[in-house]
């Protein structure tokens, strides 16, 4: 059953900002942001944590903001991971259905599930999350909408889809939140998070890629038939496009960012060769001119290739030709000028931006709705998900006619992958001021059109996973503003 005094918090860990968000469900069954904080990422490199003092510091400021405005304290969270560690692997499984069971039953499933467990792993590498992909009884696959459970048969077999992480990168993850004061309730793949505030079911039916563009890399998660198929990280992002600039006009970083986030554009044939961008010069030297054109193309230039990659990987599924409902773009990278009509050219793909006010309550704070926050909402939205979950399983575990002993506690089992999705940019600060930054000629006017996941029966990486970790290692030691039509602006 819903509860209205329900408690929700999402920590998105990003590589240039880190974003508490404390959810609470409204009247309506929606969700209503109550508490939202966020702080310059310090310690995190392409979305894995390499500092784990510093990390924890800004946690902490992060969720102290989120706290304050709503009025509570926060002790649990549930933290997105991404990085290039994040891989893949597809694997089969194989149950025999006891002689005593009239039909396949959950315990089956929950069995199969938990046997990939004991897959074998490169070494340093743990499971994040496990997907099934399909179901098969007696050598004959069920349709995406049939359940096993309650079919009759005597073998149960699954193709599954595999996600795993790095065992240190997620040690890390761990030491950084238990340093800020708190709590993990579990680790979620950011693009899963993601498709939790962006996507509907009938997305995730028709096929759909969801392509999360951060600061640090680029998130993919392509859905066919209701399940996810192919997931991964690219280590290409906005912040590869802010170094391009700084790189190419010869200017300081937040220069560049500013540049990028307040007049960058994806298409340089929609500049004017005629707009002209005056920048402060450092001390004693003149300012410098630099044209909105050949700014275009260096960001052009950089978006295009992380784009091809994108596309490749849309290939490698093989399920180019199943992405009926297109490329959805979110994360802070989608607020590029123009960004959907370049993914449109550069894939072939139908494009549109993804804004997290899928399952949001009409009263949330306007400023939220941001594509960059997709991933720190999702991760609330996931939270609920999971938490009705297991009131359901709980509830069906304890029907009349299967009485449990006094003391027996009923374990949280896995959640199917087809059950998972049923309910259901990036800034850094700049000293750069906005006035510095003059446009010498005619503004052209711009016209932009542009603009998850299974529960996996550990917990995330698993409350044993933490147990271990902490026995064996031991307790860790201890912009300026940019504003673009009436709202801030962000790093993509």
């Amino acid at each position: 059953m819903n509860n209205e005094n329900d408690i929700i918090v999402g920590l998105d860990i990003g590589t240039t900002k880190i974003a508490c968000f404390i959810g609470k469900r409204s009247e309506n069954d929606k969700i209503k942001i109550i508490g939202f904080g966020k702080t310059p990422s310090k310690g995190v490199d392409r979305g894995v944590v390499k500092n784990i003092k510093d990390t924890a510091v800004s946690i902490q400021k992060a969720v102290e903001m989120a706290s304050e405005q709503a009025g509570m304290p926060v002790h649990e969270v549930y933290v997105g991971i991404a990085g290039q560690h994040i891989k893949s692997i597809q694997t089969m499984g194989t149950v025999v259905i006891p002689p005593e069971h009239t039909y396949i039953e959950q315990e089956d499933v929950d069995r199969l599930i938990e046997e990939q467990h004991n897959i074998m792993l490169n070494p340093g590498e743990d499971i994040i999350h496990i997907f099934p992909q399909n179901y098969v009884v007696d050598g004959e696959e069920l349709s995406p909408d049939v359940e096993p459970v309650g079919v009759a048969g005597k073998q149960l077999k699954s193709n599954f889809h595999i996600v795993t992480g790095n065992t240190i990168n997620l040690i890390n993850i761990h030491n950084s939140v238990e340093r800020a004061g708190l709590t993990i309730k579990g680790v979620v793949l950011e693009p899963i998070a993601s498709a939790f505030a962006v996507l509907d079911n009938t997305d995730r039916n028709a096929g759909v890629a969801l392509v999360d563009i951060g600061g640090g890399t680029t998130d993919i998660a392509i859905f066919h038939e209701g399940v996810i198929r192919h997931t991964t990280v690219l280590p290409l992002a906005g912040n590869a496009i802010t170094n391009d600039i700084k790189e190419g006009c010869k200017i300081l970083r937040e220069q560049a960012e500013t540049l990028k986030t307040r007049f960058g554009s994806c298409l340089p044939q929609n500049v004017s060769e005629n707009d002209i961008i005056s920048i402060p010069g450092l001390r004693t030297q003149p300012p410098r001119e630099i044209s909105m054109r050949t700014l275009a193309g260096i960001i052009k230039a950089r978006t295009e290739t992380i784009l091809e990659q994108v596309d490749y990987e849309i290939k490698k599924s093989h399920l180019e030709k199943h992405i009926f409902a297109g490329i959805v773009l979110t994360g802070g990278g989608a607020q590029l000028h123009h960004i959907k009509e370049l993914t449109e050219f550069t894939t072939g793909i139908d494009t549109r931006i993804g804004l997290p006010n899928e399952h949001l309550d009409k009263d949330t704070d306007p400023e939220i709705i941001n594509t960059m926050y997709s991933t720190g909402i999702g991760l609330v939205l996931y939270g609920f998900h999971e938490l009705d979950e297991m009131r359901s399983h709980n509830a069906e575990s304890n029907e009349p006619g299967e009485q449990k002993d006094a003391d027996e506690t009923t374990p949280v089992q896995p959640i199917s992958n087809n059950d998972v999705f049923a309910e259901m940019p990036e800034e850094i600060e700049t000293n750069s001021k906005p006035d510095d930054f003059e446009k010498v000629t005619p503004e052209t006017p711009h016209t932009d059109n542009g603009t998850k996941g299974k529960k996996n029966s550990r917990k995330g990486f698993g409350i044993q996973f933490m147990k271990a970790v902490d026995k064996y290692f031991g307790k860790v030691f201890g912009d300026e503003t940019i504003r673009n039509e009436g709202r801030e602006e962000q790093d993509l």
